[in-house]
């Protein structure tokens, strides 16, 4: 039974951008064992993801969180955050890790002069280089978002106009640079022919 360790630490939407791949890894590589590193701030988003076996959190203390892992005696590491941070877990587990190429000379080029020498490929496709080893295939599920059933609601409990179907609109961001200006996503808004949340 191979064992994983899948690495995201940043935003909400990165890790959301990762669930095609934990998905695929999970059905189509038998019996694989599927752990997931990731910040205590993001709990609630793979909290209740079926495809993880695993939850773990990073320790405010990088050691313990190394030895919490080499505990665990993984297979491979899937480092889809690639920075240092992860560098030195990888480092210390000494385990076979394949890790996400972030561009960013390609980025810095753009940002600063313009250039664009940016791949033409979705960032979920990217992330998908990183565990092609495994004969894994995006099964262009889309993106996986799990709730609770607790926070589930009933159709029937909706606006009568929103029983036919709705747009949830996630408007939220971090970073300025990844914010949508109000203008555009009132104009998004108006092209949608059912109704936004």
């Amino acid at each position: 039974m191979p064992k994983f360790l899948i690495i995201r630490f940043s935003s909400i939407g990165d890790i959301v951008l990762t669930t095609p791949v934990i998905r695929c890894l999970k059905k189509q590589v038998p019996e694989a064992e599927i752990h997931f590193l990731t910040k205590k701030s993001f709990a609630e988003i793979i909290e209740h993801n079926p495809y993880i076996d695993k939850k773990i959190f990073l320790e405010d203390d990088l050691n313990q969180t190394i030895k919490n892992l080499q505990a665990e005696n993984y297979d491979y590491i899937i480092d889809l955050h690639h920075n240092l941070r992860t560098f030195l877990i990888k480092l210390r587990l000494m385990k076979k890790s394949f890790s996400f190429n972030k561009i960013n000379f390609q980025k810095w080029l753009m940002v600063n002069f313009k250039i664009d020498k940016l791949p033409q490929k979705h960032i979920v496709d990217r992330y998908f280089e990183t565990i092609r080893k495994f004969k894994v295939e995006n099964d262009e599920a889309g993106l996986d978002y799990f709730i609770s059933q607790v926070d589930e609601k009933a159709i029937e409990q909706l606006p009568v106009s929103h029983h036919s179907g709705y747009i949830a609109f996630v408007i939220g961001a971090k970073h300025n640079t990844k914010k949508l200006p109000v203008e555009k996503i009132i104009s998004i808004c108006k092209k949608i022919n059912y109704p936004v949340v």
